[in-house]
């Protein structure tokens, strides 16, 4: 089978190209960007990944920092640990706790379709998910059970819309004179 033809041509040196920043640049590819803001602006590209690691005071390798008890056939259990590290940068390990300390704020939502879906369904059967089942705007057949799960998950989620679309629903209280 031929070659192609730029194949067969004489490689030419590019003086235009810096192989240094090309290096660097192929470098910076080829190693996967760090997630987590704090670890990423305390870690160092001239140590390796253990000692980077070993000096926030987290673990590179789970097995070596968690004692492992030996037995012996009678008596005396030996523990065996990694030799303490020296922590450099506790500051890393600090941002960490404290981060994993807050509290994630829920942001799952439903589709409007589903919501009016669910609303028609409380306003129609209260709580009659059997019935709710042989409605016929239930286009998608959902068992009783399913239903159910699409009710709780909108109440879980739409806390205050279903308060008050709940409140709407209750028949207007006669005022005493």
């Amino acid at each position: 089978m031929p070659k192609t033809k730029q194949s067969k041509r004489r490689q030419k040196f590019d003086y235009n190209l810096d192989r240094k920043k090309l290096k660097k640049k192929f470098i910076k590819k080829c190693n996967p960007r760090i997630e987590n803001r704090q670890i990423r602006n305390a870690w160092d590209d001239k140590k390796s990944t253990a000692s980077n690691l070993q000096e926030m005071g987290l673990s590179f390798d789970p097995n070596r920092s968690q004692p492992i008890k030996k037995q012996k056939l009678l008596g005396n259990n030996k523990e065996t640990r990694a030799p303490a590290a020296i922590v450099t940068k506790p500051y890393v390990l600090n941002l960490l706790e404290e981060e994993a300390g807050l509290q994630e704020k829920d942001t799952k939502t439903l589709s409007s379709d589903l919501v009016e879906y669910v609303q028609h369904m409380i306003k129609e059967h209260n709580e009659d998910f059997k019935a709710m089942a042989r409605d016929e705007k239930n286009y998608y057949q959902d068992t009783p059970k399913q239903i159910k799960r699409k009710i709780n998950e909108y109440k879980r989620c739409h806390q205050q819309h279903y308060e008050a679309f709940m409140s709407s629903l209750a028949p207007p209280q006669q005022m005493d004179q």
